[in-house]
């Protein structure tokens, strides 16, 4: 995921460029967005600011409200004044009420795809088509699911036991840029299904649709202080958010550094954390496997202009079939359009910001430095200029170089060769991530015995990025903590109850 620094510099408090109106609003691609907190029910303001830029042009889209230590507590405040009422409400009336969320974002998925698009630079036809349409879906299946979730009794010498999933209080949910929304309601759906009380804290470079779930939620009737957004920067409202002691559940995805510094705050109060963090991907290509197939699948690595956690970034081929596979890629490559996020024929789009850029680059220009050889792309994309970065492909890497052992998160693909299925399943698991892996084969045995051998969190065999909600999803090793998705998502946010009854225990004393 994406991979803001662990305590980033406090960037300057800038002058207004792109003014809100009076009421705190701006326009952004014709949709008006409110640039202020949400919290306990009502807009609430700051002292400071800071911009928020579009990745495709450069153009500052707004000024955002910057919280810190004040709006933290304020959040902190509210959600606990929210947290008993929203707790016993009935689960039949939050799932109605999450259902209502999800009539209103379909009815904007147009508005929040043109303003996401704007904001973080992904395709705006991958927002129509998929990403907002799985905004709603998140709400539909918790709301749907939270009435499924029982446990059958058991006996213990006579003794039921019922176990029972209890609201576990406020939860402070970490977004990353990304994929914005998407991702945000992934940690709201479940964590509101469960009975508890939300604080959002958006990636302040793409905070602008969670204003806008803040505007839907309300426009449904979700309570005050049920979901409070809180705009700002990591070293100032998460890390006050991440220590607060009303805080009973933190949800983070984003870099590892950052989990470490959220870990340690969480400790101090014993809150749980769940962390999706990082990934280093590989994709192993069999010299069995329908090469045409495979060569999709790696192609597709470079969605989102690889800023896609579950990327595939290190393609292994078997020795045999690296020549022919190689000489595939490069025409699908050479294939693929690159330009404004909002044309329908782009296939990838800008990187988010410069510092991202900057730093994508630096990692290509060392390994090449160090003897890498780029096999496509190599560098910025100069035609197109801005936050444009070439797809590109590097051969000649060794295993321990640091292009193949940490992540770039940009669309920056290597390339290895193995000759037997044991080096492909130790190169496999050499680095440090275990978030997901991708098999192409056409051996139905080969593939079950490589995917009994991966660490990792979800293994794609033939396929890629097919996702389902009643899946747990996680990473091991430094790709993170916990799973969530189905009921794994409930048994984070709520507090697990085991009621034990001892047998004809109930005697009448009138």
């Amino acid at each position: 995921m994406p991979h803001q620094p662990a305590v980033p510099a406090d960037p300057p408090v800038t002058e207004t460029t792109a003014a809100a109106a009076a009421d705190g609003t701006v326009t952004v691609a014709g949709v008006s967005v409110d640039t202020r907190h949400w919290i306990g029910g009502r807009r609430v303001t700051s002292a400071t600011t800071f911009t928020d830029v579009s990745p495709i042009d450069g153009a500052p889209l707004a000024e955002i409200a910057r919280g810190g230590a004040a709006e933290a507590q304020a959040a902190a405040a509210a959600a606990a004044e929210a947290f008993p009422g929203w707790a016993a409400t009935p689960r039949a009336e939050r799932a109605r009420l999450l259902h209502a969320i999800a009539d209103g974002v379909e009815k904007r998925i147009e508005e929040l795809s043109q303003v996401e698009t704007a904001d973080n630079g992904a395709l705006l036809r991958s927002h129509r088509r998929g990403v907002m349409p799985r905004v709603a879906h998140n709400f539909r299946f918790f709301a749907d699911r939270l009435p499924q979730l029982d446990h059958d009794d058991f006996e213990t010498r006579g003794h039921t036991n019922h176990v029972s999933w209890d609201p576990a209080g406020p939860c402070v949910l970490i977004t990353p840029w990304n994929a914005p929304l998407m991702l945000a309601t992934w940690k709201v759906a479940p964590a509101l299904a469960a009975g508890n009380t939300v604080i959002l804290k958006p990636a302040e470079w793409s905070p602008l649709t969670a204003s806008l779930l803040a505007d839907i939620a309300a426009e449904a009737g979700l309570p005050a202080g049920v979901l409070n957004v809180v705009q700002g920067y990591g070293a100032e409202a998460g890390q006050a958010l991440v220590s607060h002691p009303h805080v009973r559940r933190i949800s983070f995805t984003g870099s590892v550094p950052t989990a470490r510094h959220i870990a340690a705050a969480a400790a101090a109060n014993l809150t749980p954390v769940s962390l999706e963090l990082g990934g280093k991907s590989p994709l192993l290509v069999f010299a069995d496997a329908d090469l045409d197939l495979a060569v999709e699948l790696a192609v597709e690595q470079y969605d989102n202009a690889g800023q896609v956690c579950l990327a595939a970034t290190r393609i292994l081929v078997e020795s045999s079939v690296a020549e022919e596979f190689t000489e595939r890629f490069k025409t699908r490559a050479a294939a693929l359009t690159q330009g404004d996020s909002r044309d329908a024929a782009s296939d990838l789009g800008p990187t988010i910001h410069p510092r991202q850029l900057e730093k994508i680059d630096g990692f290509v220009q060392r390994a090449i430095a160090a003897g890498a050889r780029a096999v496509v792309g190599g560098g910025p994309n100069t035609g197109l200029g801005g936050l444009y970065y070439r797809p590109t492909l590097l051969a000649d890497v060794a295993q321990d170089s640091e292009i193949v052992q940490e992540e770039v998160f940009g669309p920056v693909l290597t390339l290895q060769t193995f000759d037997t299925e044991d080096e492909a399943i130790r190169l496999a698991n050499d680095t440090r991530f275990g978030l997901a892996a991708t098999i192409a084969t056409g051996s139905p045995e080969r593939a079950e015995r490589v995917t009994a051998a991966l660490v990792a969190g979800t293994v794609w065999v033939n396929c890629f990025f097919v996702r389902d909600l009643r899946a747990p999803f996680g990473g091991s090793r430094h790709s993170g903590i916990g799973r969530e998705g189905g009921d794994w998502s409930f048994d984070f946010y709520c507090d697990l109850k085991n009621t034990v009854t001892a047998p004809n225990g109930w005697t009448n004393h009138g």
